[in-house]
């Protein structure tokens, strides 16, 4: 296609695109098009949010089917993206399916219509490109046919950046499979030098036999003229759950954040719990997070769409993707690890409005958080040399996930992700639900690279702390953190100008909130199932299974931690303590009429002397019947079910007949769950009618 006829016809798939008749490209957006449909180069966009990135593949695969080119596979991270892609490919009648984890029952109609040439656009998630019956059944032919590979939030393929994704390692064999003329486009805004290096270095990866393709770069601008960015300092949560009620409600006395917007969270548990006292305080609002049902998130995502919702309460899972054009703030109620991944999540303001407010609340447990997450990012090289030892053992047989948890102190989740990155890297292979070494691979435990990645996850950490903090325009700030090669101060940040969200939040309501953080008990499921010795989930006998139960606090939170925190430190728990334990009993299903505690070798008497006071406030009697018959390493130093069910299997011995009635059972912590859960089973063995755990604590 002549480069002239390419304009033309783009500038009518724009306006097209965006119902705009006078709709004009960006700087950069119709270059990149050319290079695609023109000279079918390989581009790198780095380009701010709202530049419109997914405008220069929707119109370069329009243009390309035109000219009789293969469809388009699009690599997108997450469902909401996809949902929002597959309207806007439709307003261009494009003809677009996708293929993800909740939508199995269409992947043969899917394939069908691909063999047909009726589908103009695929999206695919990068687990896909990680499933071996996907790579091996659809791929191969898709690699044959398309036109146009398109990687979203290309910055995932390294392990440089904030949000290194091990799936998208596989769209560098894809890239090798592709024919020499395909076109090829990664798109992101959230990328410095060396992660931009990085990519570079992936997406210039030659099909066999073939040279080096053209590659081209297009790096703009990062600055977003239209946000206003100010940091405010509350450590305690209670100060900002006051200043978000301040600031949401039409009548909270500060300055209102007008519209909707998204509230971010480190964790789960904190996105409940903000969503909760917002609600309680008449300001509609709804958490979400990965962890919830794929319908649900979809619901939520549709309420702030449609305005019906104030704020939507976040962990990361709703960032890369979600466009909704007109939201007015953002909030971050912790700080995130890196200044590059809180500008990715700031980006979803002020897209298509000229003011929104982008406020960091800076808390007291910002950095324990985010150490957490720092030190779970790449498996230790000893936990690497088991898992392959025990696969190596197991021979063509394999293991499952769950056997490995036997062998290997790893919780489920960083096993699954260590052996992504095995998988990813050639040193093992999954076969349907089994895992099995590779004989023979090239792979070594690359030590240095890792630790230079936690290094430098270190610094960013730092560069955040440093945010707001060292006088810097905070847009400048954002744009030097990423390499933007013209950084400038923005003239309207609380830097540039002056604090506008400051003021400390009204005594009352700062109250209020730390009443609410205190005012609702953590229930702790009962556990159904437990490991044999093997690793084996078995079914726990109805007769040997403890009651649900409850923890006074979480760990670190901002409601009844600190007292708990004191009392343990100091062997002495403050009355109100004493209470609120007998209150949480009082409220619960099942009428206690003793109480008991696990012994405790680190606190001594502390808990039996703190039970003895719960059990008097309760008007129950208090008997010792748990004796620790064995030392163990600390719960804490058991990552999985498998070993945290071994260190406590014969642990304990029942030393008392418990009375008749239901009991609770006090520990000072609940990690796994297993303690109480082990501890309770021999209770109930030894003749207790019903047993509630009750802990001080909880992780969860």
């Amino acid at each position: 296609m002549a480069s002239e006829t390419v304009t033309a016809q783009a500038r009518d798939r724009l306006r097209a695109l965006t119902g705009d008749a006078g709709a004009e490209f960006r700087p950069g957006q119709l270059q990149a098009i050319r290079d695609l449909v023109v000279e079918r180069a390989r581009v790198l966009c780095v380009e701010r949010t709202g530049w419109g990135k997914s405008a220069v593949y929707f119109v370069a695969t329009a243009l390309l089917r035109e000219a009789g080119a293969g469809p388009t596979l699009i690599v997108s991270p997450l469902l909401a993206l996809m949902r929002n892609q597959l309207a806007a490919a439709g307003r261009l009648g494009l003809r677009a399916r996708t293929i993800n984890s909740t939508n199995r029952d269409e992947w043969a109609q899917v394939r069908a219509d691909l063999s047909h040439g009726s589908v103009d656009l695929l999206l695919i998630s990068p687990e896909r490109l990680n499933n071996p019956a996907f790579r091996d059944a659809m791929l191969p032919g898709f690699a044959a046919s398309v036109g146009l590979l398109v990687i979203d939030e290309a910055h995932c393929i390294s392990d440089w950046g904030h949000d290194f994704r091990p799936d998208y390692r596989r769209v560098r064999d894809m890239l090798a499979r592709l024919h020499r003329d395909v076109a090829v486009l990664g798109t992101t805004a959230t990328a410095n030098d060396r992660v931009v290096a990085d990519v570079v270095e992936q997406l210039a990866a030659s099909p066999a036999g073939d040279g080096a393709p053209t590659l081209r770069t297009y790096r703009g601008a990062l600055a977003r003229t239209s946000l206003r960015l100010e940091v405010v300092d509350l450590p305690r949560p209670a100060q900002r759950l006051a200043w978000l009620v301040e600031h949401l409600r039409d009548d909270g006395g500060g300055p209102t954040l007008a519209g909707s917007g998204i509230v971010y969270t480190l964790t789960r548990r904190d996105a409940e719990q903000v969503a909760t006292f917002l609600q309680d305080n008449g300001i509609p609002a709804a958490a979400y997070s990965g962890e919830q049902d794929g319908a649900l998130r979809e619901a939520i995502e549709d309420r702030l769409l449609a305005n019906e919702l104030r704020a939507v309460v976040a962990t990361s899972a709703l960032g890369m993707g979600y466009d909704k054009a007109d939201l007015t703030f953002v909030v971050h109620y912790q700080a995130p690890g890196s200044v590059v991944s809180y500008y990715q999540q700031v980006g979803r303001a002020g897209r298509g409005v000229e003011h929104a407010d982008v406020v960091l609340l800076r808390g007291g447990e910002d950095r324990r958080i985010q150490d957490f997450f720092i030190e779970q990012s790449f498996p230790d090289r000893e936990r690497v040399a088991a898992v392959l030892s025990e696969l190596q053992t197991a021979g063509e047989t394999g293991r499952t996930t769950r056997e490995l948890m036997a062998a290997v102190n790893l919780g489920m989740g960083r096993l699954e992700a260590m052996l992504k990155i095995l998988d990813v890297e050639g040193a093992v292979r999954r076969d349907g639900g089994r895992w099995h070494v590779v004989a023979d691979a090239d792979w070594s435990y690359d030590a240095e690279r890792y630790a230079h990645v936690t290094a430098l996850r270190r610094t960013e950490q730092r560069a955040m702390a440093r945010y707001g903090a060292d006088g810097r325009c905070l847009m400048r700030a954002l744009q030097e953190e990423l390499d933007d090669p013209q950084p400038a101060d923005c003239g309207r940040c609380a830097i540039c100008t002056a604090p506008r969200f400051a003021n400390p939040p009204s005594p009352e309501l700062v109250e209020r909130a730390g009443r609410h953080l205190r005012a609702r008990p953590v229930a702790l499921e009962a556990k159904k199932m437990a490991p044999d010795a093997g690793g084996t989930m078995r079914k726990i006998p109805d007769g040997v299974r403890i009651d649900p139960g409850w923890s006074l606090a979480r760990f670190g939170d901002g409601g009844w931690w600190p007292a708990v925190a004191r009392g343990l430190a100091s062997g002495e728990f403050e009355p109100e303590v004493v209470t609120a334990l007998a209150d949480v009993l009082r409220a619960g299903e099942v009428p206690v009429a003793w109480m008991t505690s696990v012994p405790s070798a680190r606190l001594g008497g502390v808990l039996r002397g703190l039970a003895d006071r719960v059990a008097s406030e309760l008007g129950a009697a208090h008997v010792e019947l748990l004796a620790r018959v064995q030392e163990r390493p600390p719960q804490r130093e058991m990552a999985n079910a498998v070993q945290q069910a071994a260190n406590v299997r014969g642990a304990f011995r029942v030393v008392g007949e418990p009375p008749r009635g239901g009991g609770a059972l006090l520990d000072d912590r609940r990690g796994s769950g297993w303690t109480l859960a082990m501890a309770g089973g021999q209770l109930r063995l030894a003749g207790a009618e019903r047993v509630v755990p009750l802990v001080l604590g909880t992780a969860f």
